[in-house]
């Protein structure tokens, strides 16, 4: 369901006689019309309440200037994690077929398996390149998570420049990392430095606006990817932005999550019927904690809350560029997150602990600034995800459920807020579609398993998927297939068929009511497409290896 969209982009089909060469070598005819540019924005584990627009007291009028102009989508889908959505975002196909099966190679190491290559497939086509050989500058800046050597770097994949954080995580203001070695930076066709002290935010952003400019005059379109990573963890923000938040969150975590809850029901974001999930019992409560156990959590969310005020920011300087230059209006925005909030802790707990200990200094004075390794942690990502269960890592709602805006050509709907159901895999065949490229059909790829959303946003079509669409994802021991409103998945590894719950989404987006027994037809229905789909997309279980 959604509000009308009235929004329509025009696409004039000029064919250019003889075709026109690119930076990618290659030659083709291109669509000559006033293809838009088209500028993806992606925030690192943005949770799903943290923006204004979403009710949220976090300040982002800049983020919140494009839904009030553009379309707000309330059921956008991604993978649990960071890699695998990065992966279907620029490939438009499962995360299995795209590479990247698991964020590591750790569960098949010494085995070439296809699907687990942690690197882009040669099995898609990616995004940048069918981009660049349609005439279009393909610039990235920020988190690429994709590849870690020169053959599956940014350039590799259609970049035609790049200022890239080549691993998962790195700190905001230098490149000491968050394991031994370091972070690896890639520029344009070889390895970079990071320069060293300035903030990554700001890095990013001054990086892109220069790509952009440097071809600003040349008439050919560009597709920008702004990869942000924040407000991933480490919670480091510039000295200005320490205290911004001081004392908004003494309440606690489980007080803003239910916060959260009414003002998402307030914005519109989630219907007033909704009920919100059971708190998770593994969270000790608010008031159980010792008073300066509360200063210390308070302190992480008033972090947190200050890097996406400084992440709005910066957006707002990106815009403001695109409006001085005269760009803006023909400039199609998606701004969104790569999967729901973060509950990591790696200072306390994890593989890298002891380098992170060595490294940083976690005492309250020194928390977010440079020197310090803080993160948002499981009671602040629980209240994040609200209204839903879990968090980032999780196949319930609460991992895989995300903000997403859309706004400028094809897409000036006024504030609309739609519910429709749509996944991260739709953003690349829709991108395709608006600049009149084409994703290869020789059968030398396999084929896009999203769907253009370009016929919703110009309100030519209801919805961007069919009642019987399926989509299917396995990661790291959990599991998810949604067919319509209703969804199979487990909650922990390690992962058995046998652990699958049912869920009516429409009924419970909270996902508390298992009918598994009750509906066992339906049931076993959604069973036996998993088997078929999991077959299909090469997803190898934990008993299988």
């Amino acid at each position: 369901m959604c509000r009308r969209l009235d929004g329509v982009l025009l696409l004039a089909v000029l064919v250019v006689g003889g075709g026109c060469s690119n930076e990618g070598g290659s030659t083709q005819t291109l669509v000559a019309a006033e293809r838009p540019n088209i500028l993806l924005i992606v925030a690192d584990d943005l949770g799903y309440a943290d923006l204004g627009v979403h009710g949220s007291a976090i300040q982002t009028p800049n983020i919140d200037k494009l839904a009030s102009t553009g379309s707000l989508f309330t059921q956008f889908h991604t993978a649990p994690l960071c890699a695998p959505t990065r992966a279907m975002l620029l490939s438009g196909n499962n995360n299995h077929v795209a590479g990247m099966a698991r964020q590591h190679r750790s569960e098949l190491a010494g085995h070439s398996v296809p699907g687990y290559e942690a690197s882009l497939s040669d099995r898609i086509a990616p995004l940048p390149r069918l981009l660049r050989d349609a005439g279009y500058h393909t610039y990235t800046v920020g988190k690429w998570h994709l590849g870690l050597t020169a053959g599956k770097s940014p350039l590799k994949a259609g970049f035609t420049r790049s200022f890239s954080l080549l691993d998962g995580a790195g700190t905001h203001f230098d490149d000491v990392g968050f394991f031994e070695g370091g972070s690896t930076y890639w520029a344009d066709e070889d390895f970079s430095e990071y320069p060293i002290g300035r903030y990554s935010t700001e890095v990013y952003t001054d990086r892109l606006i220069e790509f952009i400019d440097s071809n600003k005059d040349d008439g050919r379109p560009f597709f920008a990817f702004a990869a942000y990573t924040s407000p991933h963890w480490p919670l480091q923000v510039p000295d200005e932005y320490l205290d911004l938040y001081a004392g908004q969150y003494d309440a606690g975590y489980d007080a803003l999550r239910e916060a959260n809850f009414s003002a998402l029901k307030k914005a519109g974001v989630v219907p007033m019927e909704s009920s919100l999930p059971p708190r998770n019992d593994a969270i000790v409560p608010w008031e159980d904690l010792s008073a300066d156990e509360q200063r210390r959590e308070s302190r992480k969310m008033e972090l947190y809350a200050s890097m996406v005020d400084n992440l709005d920011n910066h957006i707002g300087r990106l815009l403001d560029y695109l409006k001085k230059e005269g760009v803006y209006d023909n400039t199609l925005i998606v701004f969104m997150s790569d999967n729901g909030a973060a509950g990591e802790d790696f200072y306390n707990e994890g593989p890298y602990t002891e380098y992170i200990q060595a490294n940083f200094d976690n005492s309250y004075e020194t928390m977010g600034s440079a020197v310090s390794f803080v993160s948002y942690d499981d009671p602040w990502a629980e209240a994040g995800s609200a209204p839903f269960m879990r968090r980032k890592g999780y196949t319930r709602q609460g991992g895989i459920l995300a903000p997403m805006i859309i706004a400028g050509p094809g897409a000036a709907n006024n504030g609309a807020i739609t519910s429709t159901y749509v996944t991260v895999m739709d953003l690349a065949p829709t991108f395709l579609e608006i600049a009149g490229a084409k994703y290869p059909d020789d059968g030398s790829v396999q084929p896009m398993l999203g769907e253009s959303m370009r016929s919703f946003l110009t309100g030519e079509a209801d919805a961007v998927h069919s009642e019987d669409y399926v989509s299917t994802l396995y990661h790291a021991g959990r599991a998810y297939l949604r067919r319509g409103d209703w969804k199979i998945s487990n909650l922990e590894p390690p992962f058995n068929e046998d652990d699958f719950e049912l869920f009516n989404l429409s009924a419970d987006p909270g996902e508390t009511n298992n009918l598994a027994k009750s509906h066992a037809e339906e049931y076993e229905e959604l069973l036996k497409i998993w088997r078929d789909e999991r077959r299909k997309l090469g997803i190898i279980l934990p008993q299988d290896l």
